[in-house]
């Protein structure tokens, strides 16, 4: 299979279901961010040695690749397709990784700077694009493009991981 299709040569891209729709199309810029955002996860799991947030880290990965898919697919024609779908079981995961993070540090008394470490300026990095990618997904919700509404709490929950 060849890479290159030339259909997207003129700005038009399709999405899951074969819906044609220009690349500038909100839904494309949404999942875009949220593939943007996987990739600084990949970036961020680099920068640990420890197997447990790396483990941790591709399980978000994984999450981040359902995301993609829901975002990707033809709303319409979504319901004629299996695609896999988050469960309230991926929030509270990132809820208890959130937990445990939490009491090992000290409590937080000022604004911290990003910065002093690659990993840990690479985690503000990430919860940037991630609080991006929660906004993309309001946007469409706004302008009454659905967005599976456990998408936009994974996304929260997600920036309130990666800050912590």
């Amino acid at each position: 299979m060849k890479i290159y299709t030339k259909t997207g040569d003129l700005g038009k891209t399709s999405l899951i279901g074969g819906t044609k729709v220009p690349k500038s199309h909100m839904r494309i810029d949404t999942y875009g961010t949220v593939d943007e955002l996987n990739s600084f996860i990949g970036l961020l799991g680099d920068a640990f040695d420890n197997t447990r947030s790396r483990t941790t880290l591709k399980e978000i990965q994984d999450r981040l690749f359902t995301i993609g898919s829901s975002l990707a697919c033809d709303p319409d024609k979504e319901p004629l397709m299996k695609m896999p779908d988050l469960k309230e079981s991926d929030i509270t995961f990132l809820e208890r990784e959130i937990d445990t993070m939490n009491d090992v540090l000290p409590p937080m008394k000022f604004f911290i700077l990003p910065g002093g470490h690659s990993a840990v300026s690479t985690a503000h990095v990430t919860r940037c694009v991630c609080r991006r990618a929660e906004r993309c997904c309001v946007n469409m919700q706004e302008h009454e493009l659905f967005v599976e509404p456990m998408v936009i709490k994974y996304l929260n929950r997600l920036s309130d991981y990666l800050f912590v």
